[in-house]
């Protein structure tokens, strides 16, 4: 029977009593320092009581400065499972290659829809040792041996043991009877837990700061929750149970360190585990390197640190005198003094504790490479018909120089709705190379994205961006006439190659547009169109079919309108819509004796759905013709791509949603099911090539990123997965050769 520690003097004898500067170096608001770092960090750790009061703790998060504050005492995010319950909450936020967290404490006060508002009590910076420790931002160490669990054992669930054996890290929560919880980072060396048998955990308890907040609140309330990472992982493994402290001498040796003991443990007795995917960590790429922030511009924390310590000295009596602390801060140079002299002493502590070899927190290749995500900025929606309006977006980050793309080229939009990131596909509207892009989203009954476009985004929001991507577009040298067949939302592309075109005063291509709409309020882009038509009366010539009145375009009106322009020999025409209007042009076209070389279309289909293939973890190797690249672990539910891109790995994307043809890949060993419908021709998938955004294996699985195979053979716009025909989103499937990705 292991000795526990029951009250708070034996906690308080072993641990000691925090220093006074360790407590004044909490404020009360989120200062600018505060702010200042959540600007910075893609995802945070979060610990609450759900509606029906278990424990639990999570990663929140995905993009760099999620979390939105709304003034200094309060904060939102978004909680993908929306089940917080009022009452005592706390987080701690991460900055990428940063061993240093923002540790804040407070109460989860309302949620509408998946966005959780905290009040906040108490916000400080924590000490780099636990990120130090558990060497959270270097490569992945060698897998410990795996503990052999029952199944029937709360430890025993799929993938659980596996995770444990690999997880140097996690993020603990424990709560108070008092209306407070605390969420702080623990790491250790290998791994950070050892398994006593199929339901209980140890975590050692080193020497920290003396606050021993997880230990005075198990001695009011012994149940708790942590969530585990492993590096290069985009899983996580959550836990929840009853805590107790020990300092049985026999335990604790063999938790030793170089024959140095830690001077207490916790003993987890677990009710619950599994191991599942975390939109938020994979969205923020932890392990790439070039999502570690650069020092140059990443937030000093400790400079934040000293800050906190002077608003802290001037409100307690007794503490160093607020402005001697100020002073001292304004010190030229010092902040890197103080970084230096805190490294090395985080260094020195935990070689007493006999750690060795410890890093700053880097990977020895960090760079400078970055995402191919591009942050953007709705700066304004302007309203084109009842049901269509225009996104247009700019750099997030004011980065010079324009958005480049081919007239006719979709983006991927990557935006948070209620907590997980939706992708589709939308064509640019706007003509390419400003410093501003448009793309134009038709609202669809039901629709995910179009429906959070069109009821909830907002001038000023963030998203991200991808692309451009899409082989249905106009050459640097484009033809001397263009007949344009559009229908709905599919005169988006139509829009940009008119913009673009009309845009060089000098020209003399001829084009011509026949539009189908609905009727005369939703025939889109009606006045900018009716002005250009107007101001370019040689060049630019458009029709309107409204299907209420006129019914829909047949082969006898395509032929007339077609041969009523008399257009020239070498004119090229280009055609989107739905399925239907693209056959019919196609058979037109062919009997008028216009070669297919000269016919480019884009058609709608559907986005690709999710499954979960498996519920268990399965190992990824990548190659490139038959050379290694690196390893990563698909978590159930998650794409290859994802747990690629999570582990650091380069794979090529674009629109990653299964319909672009970027991500082609040879499937070297193992099973992938992909979702479909999809871009693969069935001679790719004789061939053995799939697709890594949609792909999710089956077993354990070797791709060759080298070997792409052969180029898809048909071109797609658009849509949302509830609905087929015109009025849906748009989502490209591409046919051939992607052009490079943009920055």
């Amino acid at each position: 029977m292991l000795h526990r520690l029951t009250t708070v003097d034996e906690v308080e004898a072993l641990v000691g009593r925090p220093p006074s500067a360790v407590m004044l170096k909490q404020v009360g608001t989120l200062d600018a320092g505060c702010r200042t770092v959540l600007a910075h960090s893609p995802v945070a750790a979060f610990g609450y009581r759900d509606t029906g009061g278990t424990s639990r703790t999570t990663f929140v998060g995905g993009v760099t400065g999620f979390a939105r504050v709304h003034s200094p005492t309060r904060l939102s995010f978004a909680l993908p499972a929306a089940d917080a319950a009022p009452g005592p909450a706390s987080m701690f936020f991460l900055l990428p290659g940063v061993g240093e967290v923002l540790r804040v404490n407070g109460t989860v006060t309302s949620q509408q829809g998946a966005r959780t508002t905290v009040a906040i009590s108490q916000a400080y910076v924590h000490c780099a040792q636990a990120v130090l420790r558990s060497g959270l931002w270097q490569p992945a160490a060698q897998v410990a041996q795996v503990p052999q669990i029952a199944a029937g054992e709360p430890l025993g669930a799929p993938g659980v043991a596996e995770f444990l054996a690999a997880a140097p890290f996690l993020a603990l929560s424990s709560w108070d009877t008092e209306g407070g919880s605390d969420t702080s980072p623990r790491g250790d060396r290998g791994t950070v837990l050892r398994v006593l048998d199929g339901r209980t955990l140890v975590l050692p308890d080193r020497r920290g700061n003396k606050r021993a907040d997880t230990l005075h609140n198990l001695l009011q309330d012994e149940r708790l929750a942590f969530a585990a990472l492993v590096p290069g992982r985009s899983g996580v493994l959550h836990v929840r149970g009853r805590g107790g402290i020990t300092d049985d001498p026999a335990l604790l040796r063999t938790l030793a360190l170089r024959g140095l003991a830690p001077h207490a443990a916790l003993v987890i007795d677990v009710e619950h585990a599994e191991v599942a995917g975390s939109d938020a960590v994979a969205r923020a790429r932890l392990w790439h390197p070039g999502a570690h922030l650069d020092r140059r511009t990443a937030p000093d924390l400790t400079m934040i640190a000293v800050e906190h310590l002077a608003a802290g000295s001037a409100a307690a009596p007794g503490g160093p005198p607020a402005a001697l602390v100020r002073v001292i801060g304004a010190i030229p140079g010092l902040s890197r003094l103080l970084r230096v002299v805190m490294r090395r002493a985080y260094r020195s502590g935990l070689r007493k504790e006999g750690y060795a070899d410890i890093a700053d927190g880097r990977r020895p290749d960090d760079d400078r490479a970055g995402t191919p995500m591009r942050e953007v900025r709705v700066v304004e929606i302007r309203r084109e018909t009842p049901t269509t309006v225009t996104l247009v977006l700019e750099d997030a980050a004011g980065r010079p120089g324009g958005f480049v793309f081919r007239p006719g080229q979709y983006f991927t939009l990557v935006v948070e709705v209620d907590g997980r990131p939706v992708r589709r596909a939308y064509s640019a509207s706007s003509a390419p190379g400003a410093t501003r892009l448009e793309v134009t989203v038709k609202h669809v009954e039901g629709g995910l994205l179009s429906s959070h476009v069109h009821r909830v985004l907002r001038v000023g929001d963030r998203l991200a961006l991808r692309g451009p991507s899409g082989t249905f577009h106009t050459e640097a040298e484009p033809p001397t006439e263009m007949l344009l067949v559009a229908a709905g939302s599919g005169v988006t592309p139509m829009m940009s190659m008119i913009r673009t075109r009309l845009a060089d005063r000098a020209g003399r291509d001829r084009i011509a547009l026949l539009f189908s709409s609905r009727d005369a309020d939703e025939v889109i882009f009606a006045t900018d169109l009716g002005r250009l038509a107007a101001e370019h009366p040689d060049r630019l010539s458009v029709t309107n079919v409204l299907t209420g009145r006129d019914g829909r375009l047949d082969a006898d009106r395509l032929v007339a309108w077609f041969t009523g322009r008399t257009p020239a020999v070498d004119a090229h025409y280009y055609v989107c819509g739905p399925e239907a209007l693209m056959g019919t042009v196609r058979k037109v076209l062919a009997g008028l004796g216009v070669p297919d070389t000269r016919v480019h279309h884009e058609r709608y289909t559907s986005g690709a759905g999710t499954t979960i293939a498996t519920t268990t973890p399965q190992p990824m190797t990548v190659e490139a013709a038959g050379q290694p690249v690196g390893t990563g672990t698909v978590e159930p539910g998650q794409s290859l791509l994802d747990a690629g891109l999570a582990a650091g790995i380069d794979l090529p994307f674009s629109c990653t949603v299964g319909t672009c043809g970027e991500c082609v890949v040879r499937l070297r060993r193992g099973d992938v099911v992909v979702s479909e419908p999809n871009c693969l021709t069935p001679r790719q998938r004789a061939a053995g090539y799939t697709l890594t955004c949609v792909g999710q294996p089956l077993s354990e699985v070797t791709i060759d990123v080298a070997d792409r195979g052969h180029s898809t053979t048909g071109q797609a716009t658009v849509l949302d997965t509830h609905q087929l025909g015109p009025a849906a989103e748009r989502q490209p499937r591409s046919p051939g050769p992607i052009p490079p990705r943009m920055p």
